[in-house]
């Protein structure tokens, strides 16, 4: 029996085979590897006194923690290891309505600590899907899921002695300064009161800053005009998918990309602004690529 000899493709063909292959280890690569390759940042940030003694602050953002995800846990509660002199959380800690006890092993550590949070859309109610090219429209409806046990994620984080900025201000000490923080709730659903805690910042105190969840550039204006020489926040997951050499695609709020992540001095002032990539992703789309999922170690330094 003859065997017929095989068609060879077309060069299209190949292309598109070749494509196809590409696309698939890409996509392997973004959900298996990548979301999973946690990353440490460290930056210095050059606002204290001349004599001062650096200051050291762990900005967590963005765990969207499941059932379940214990190695996303597992290695959130290893960052006690970098000794922080503070703990800033900047929302979206909860991806599902049975996460608490996920959030709470992830944090437990640094309970000890001292430490301060907002909250972002995802700690009020669960993700839902949604288009990702959704994103490249300004103007969208927000669409909520299922209720989040926020008001218990509130209660056991302020019951270990963290302050709760959500439209609050406060001073507290941490490595033996005075350090006052102002927050809001999160802009991304149109919970931020800004002039609830606004006014200049107070003199005796040794550093100051201010938090929120999305950071959109009309409230960060107000900070850095009020005094606020730090400002934190999280929400845009650095991009999440972001193209190598070009960076993110979008915010997800009114920042420019170029500021997706990562420290810049706040235009117009003297402010600094850290944006965390977050150590999660939202759980209806759970990839990474050119963005690894992250917290940093913002060290604070003389001028």
């Amino acid at each position: 029996m003859r065997m017929s000899a095989a068609v060879p493709r077309s060069p299209l063909g190949r292309l598109l085979g070749g494509l196809a292959l590409a696309g698939a280890g890409t996509l392997a690569y973004a959900s298996l590897v990548e979301r999973r390759w946690y990353a440490l940042r460290r930056f210095d940030v050059p606002l204290l006194a001349t004599d001062a003694e650096p200051l050291r602050i762990l900005h967590l953002s963005d765990l969207h923690l499941t059932p379940g995800q214990q190695h996303r846990a597992e290695w959130v509660a290893s960052l006690v290891g970098t000794d922080p002199d503070l703990v800033v959380v900047t929302g979206d800690n909860m991806g599902h309505p049975d996460s608490l006890n996920a959030v709470v092993g992830a944090l437990r550590p640094l309970f000890a600590l001292p430490g301060a949070f907002v909250f972002g859309s995802n700690d009020y109610t669960g993700p839902v899907w949604k288009n990702p090219l959704g994103y490249f429209r300004s103007e969208r409806e927000y669409r909520h899921g299922a209720d989040l046990p926020h008001e218990e994620l509130r209660e056991l984080l302020t019951s270990v002695g963290w302050a709760d900025l959500n439209n609050a201000r406060t001073v507290l000490t941490a490595g033996g300064r005075r350090v006052e923080l102002a927050g809001v709730d999160d802009p991304h659903i149109q919970r931020d009161d800004w002039p609830a805690v606004a006014g200049p910042v107070a003199p005796d105190a040794d550093v100051h800053i201010a938090l929120a969840h999305s950071p959109e550039p009309a409230l960060l204006d107000l900070m850095a005009a009020d005094g606020f020489t730090l400002m934190l926040a999280g929400h845009t997951h650095g991009g999440q998918v972001c193209v190598p050499g070009v960076g993110a695609l979008v915010t997800n709020c009114g920042l420019p990309r170029r500021m997706a992540k990562g420290l810049h001095r706040w235009p117009g002032s003297d402010a600094w602004l850290h944006v965390s990539a977050g150590v999660g992703t939202h759980p209806t789309a759970p990839v990474r690529f050119a963005c690894r999922p992250e917290a940093s170690l913002l060290t604070l330094i003389p001028r």
